[in-house]
């Protein structure tokens, strides 16, 4: 395949401080974070680089992200459906693509049709795809620890005998073996070491049954920063190319750069008097006389209700609380005695640089993953590339 074409920006692309006809909350997803945050981790190993986008990569937008990550060295890209691969393929990226979660009754034959690599996780599967799929290449997933997707150890010498055969019979072409580890973000868990043991076990019965598949992948993210024995020839890596790294709890010492920031305007503003409570269930009473600003978005927009009167905003230089309950569609912060403006813009989360809270802070808010509070993001939220990341990768 053809290298990713580099010329053009996504027609989403806009200086994020011009954006007109935009009155609500707007995430920027900064690409030059993600080609630096690929270039980190391609440093990291001897091995080829996979940019995961699953999930609209990571909510950031697939195509963007992977754009982004292909400029900073991933020679691949993954994805679970075949239905999140199909987008990529129609925005001309040319390089090897793997989908690794379809139920049975996929459309096969539409997926070998547009190049997309398949993996292969039970029996049912091979046969579906050996019919529909003609001249497919294949990925047999191993179960290395988690009891999730890939095929059980006592399943697996059977596997690989029946994909020889149908290489042999020129079906498919097995290309790759692939499982994932139960516990890479605790580095030293002994799941872990269990894991490489299993795989190896695999790949040992896999050539046993004559097949020379080039690609064998069992780490992501995680692994891929700690643990240099799960690498293989290609590593899996998707949190950490929008800034995401498992290994480290939210902790500032991390090396990856956010690649999202959001915003929100400030709607309406308010005086109280002491006393005066806030919200659905009152759970919140103003302590004094203060100023009450509304940002417009909610639940409903991604932000998660559990992080109701722990979550903090920047606005004005300054961290300012969320108080009461996050509402379906709004929040209100506590402003003090600062004279704020409507329509001032209040950082909701971003990479950190000027005090704004991260994903990271949601995550510790609502006791929850950096992944959940970036991907839940909802369509409401309207979503730009920044146009200075992508003048720094030309």
């Amino acid at each position: 395949m053809s290298a990713v074409p580099v010329s053009g920006a996504p027609v989403s692309a806009v200086p994020v401080s011009a954006v007109t006809g935009l009155s609500g909350p707007l995430l920027a997803v900064d690409p030059a974070a993600v080609a630096a945050n690929t270039r980190l981790l391609a440093g990291r190993t001897g091995a080829e680089v996979m940019a995961v986008v699953k999930a609209d990569g990571f909510g950031h937008g697939a195509v963007e992200v992977a754009r982004a990550a292909l400029l900073g060295g991933a020679t691949s890209l993954g994805v679970t459906s075949i239905e999140e691969a199909l987008p990529l393929r129609e925005a001309g990226l040319d390089v090897p693509l793997l989908s690794w979660l379809n139920p049975v009754e996929a459309d096969f034959a539409t997926a070998v049709h547009a190049q997309v690599e398949l993996a292969v996780p039970s029996l049912e599967h091979l046969a579906a795809i050996a019919r529909q799929g003609i001249g497919a290449r294949v990925h047999l997933h191993l179960d290395t620890g988690l009891a999730r997707d890939g095929a059980a150890p006592a399943e697996w010498a059977a596997l690989c005998r029946a994909a020889r055969v149908a290489e042999r019979g020129g079906r498919l072409r097995v290309v790759g073996v692939m499982g994932h580890l139960a516990c890479a973000d605790e580095p030293g868990h002994p799941a872990n070491a269990a894991g490489r043991l299993r795989f190896a076990w695999g790949l040992r019965v896999v050539r046993a049954a004559g097949l020379k598949p080039a690609a064998r992948h069992l780490a992501a993210t995680a692994a891929a920063l700690t643990d240099p024995l799960s690498h293989h020839t290609l590593v899996r890596v998707g949190a950490g190319l929008v800034g995401i790294d498992p290994t480290r709890d939210g902790a500032d010492s991390t090396l990856l750069r956010p690649a999202m920031t959001l915003t929100a305007p400030v709607v309406t503003v308010r005086r109280v008097r002491a006393g005066t409570p806030v919200g659905y269930g009152h759970t919140w009473t103003a302590p004094a006389a203060t100023t009450l600003g509304l940002l417009p978005l909610g639940y409903a927009d991604g932000l998660p209700r559990a992080a109701s009167g722990r979550a903090e905003v920047l606005l004005h230089g300054r961290r300012r609380p969320v108080v009461g309950r996050i509402s379906m569609d709004q929040v209100v912060v506590d402003l003090g005695e600062k004279e704020v403006r409507l329509g001032e813009v209040a950082t909701v989360f971003g990479p950190g640089d000027d005090g704004e809270p991260t994903a990271a802070d949601w995550a510790r808010w609502s006791d929850t993953l950096e992944h959940e509070v970036v991907t839940g993001l909802g369509a409401r939220v309207h979503r730009v590339v920044a146009r200075s990341g992508l003048r720094s990768l030309a």
